[in-house]
């Protein structure tokens, strides 16, 4: 376990208040989409990838109408989803997040609109923050024609109203698998809360969704040790 959790998100080792600071990494107060999804109901399912899991899950798991978040790879083959093989950056995987949410209570567009404001940097190019690599590139995973319509429009709408210094280098691709992580990853942040690149990097970007999107906050997060799983495409 222990070696695990050394190994895992690369540079964790490496952390050091200062250290990085590239163009765009702070939060941006980011407008509303545009372009809306068709309405649905039932629990929907997002897939999207943008640095370290760790940060990604601890984020969204206290965001309003998110059911379930896991942890895990997508991108590459069943049979390379593993961490210490993925951590290569040959593989194809980009480490992920799985999200169950209810339509009724929070949208895709409002999904991505976390995303971008304070999960991740969407300038940034096959790296985040000091972790650097292909398994740590932004990507979002359409999984209907519909997401894909909304995520492209909203791309486009923050690339033209120059929401950030740099142009959005952000993917998205059609959703092609998604495989769990170990155990041990899930629910990192809650279970490891002084873990020195846990406090340097993720725990911000809570204080930072219910500062700048307090409508999208909830303070109680959505534990997946917590809940009775749902089902992991």
């Amino acid at each position: 376990m222990k070696t695990h959790i050394v190994l895992a998100c690369a540079a964790a080792a490496t952390v050091a208040a200062g250290a990085y600071a590239w163009a765009d990494e702070a939060p941006h107060a980011v407008p509303a989409p545009t372009v809306s999804e068709a309405p649905a109901s039932g629990i929907q399912t997002a897939v999207l990838s943008g640095g370290c899991f760790w940060g990604m899950q601890g984020a969204f798991e206290h965001v309003k109408g998110v059911k379930q978040i896991v942890a895990g790879y997508a991108g590459g083959k069943k049979d390379t989803a593993q961490y210490e093989t993925v951590s290569t950056g040959t593989t194809g995987h980009a480490e992920s997040i799985q999200i169950k949410y209810d339509p009724s209570q929070v949208t895709y567009g409002q999904l991505l609109r976390v995303y971008f404001s304070i999960a991740t940097d969407p300038t940034q190019l096959n790296r985040q923050s000091p972790d650097e690599g292909t398994q740590y590139r932004g990507e979002i995973w359409t999984v209907t024609p519909d997401q894909k319509r909304v995520a492209d429009a909203y791309i486009a709408q923050l690339d033209a109203s120059h929401t950030f210094h740099h142009r959005i280098v952000t993917r998205v691709d059609a959703f092609r698998g998604f495989y769990p992580a170990e155990g041990y990853h899930q629910d990192f942040l809650i279970k490891n809360p002084s873990y020195p690149y846990i406090v340097y990097y993720d725990q911000p970007k809570i204080e930072n969704l219910k500062k700048m999107l307090p409508e999208l906050y909830v303070s109680a997060p959505v534990r997946l040790s917590d809940i009775t799983p749902v089902k992991v495409e």
